[in-house]
């Protein structure tokens, strides 16, 4: 999806929440009590009002790698996900409120967004550095072999096994067909 149509997307879902009233903790109490004895409308009422609560908290995590429509899902699903425990029997007795869990649960599966985000940047990352030296290397051993090195003379070169080289051989093969750049 285009970068602009992802945000006429993002600018209609913020119209819609503007027109869902936010629940008060004395609603999300009584919603919670009537979840617990079954009642799927109170449900769908918890986590309509708590709409803006989760859209809020993705604020803090903007322009972190993740993308904001990512991270209104993850907040959103966090949310979902926590209005459907509270039917569970071991939520019953809680001290805590329906907001104080689901503030944690939404930064939470926030954090972990943008620390999974930055693992595969850093994955990426240094997957680029290894095709590059792997490269330099592979070049700097056929102008000296008079061939192209085998495998296994890449391998004892750049101190890896022969499994990684090909590894490594692999994502850079697929990342040009990918991209087109194939012969």
């Amino acid at each position: 999806m285009e970068q602009k149509e992802q945000f006429n997307l993002f600018e209609m879902y913020l119209q819609e929440l503007q027109t869902i009233v936010s629940c008060e903790e004395a609603e999300n109490k009584e919603l919670t009590a009537r979840i617990r004895k079954g009642d799927v409308l109170a449900k769908k009422r918890l986590v309509e009002g708590n709409l803006k609560l989760a859209l809020a908290m993705t604020r803090d995590y903007l322009n972190k790698g993740v993308q904001a429509s990512d991270l209104v899902q993850e907040a959103n699903m966090a949310l979902v996900l926590t209005a459907e425990e509270m039917a569970d029997e071991e939520n019953k007795d809680s001290s805590r409120t329906f907001e104080e869990i689901l503030r944690e649960r939404i930064k939470t599966a926030l954090e972990e967004a943008v620390e999974e985000q930055d693992t595969e940047r850093k994955i990426g990352e240094e997957m680029a550095a290894r095709v590059n030296i792997l490269q330099d290397i592979s070049k700097e051993l056929a102008e000296r072999l008079g061939r192209e090195p085998k495998v296994e003379e890449l391998a004892e070169r750049m101190k890896m096994t022969p499994d990684q080289i090909k590894e490594i051989m692999k994502v850079t093969m697929d990342a040009l067909s990918i991209t087109g750049e194939e012969g």
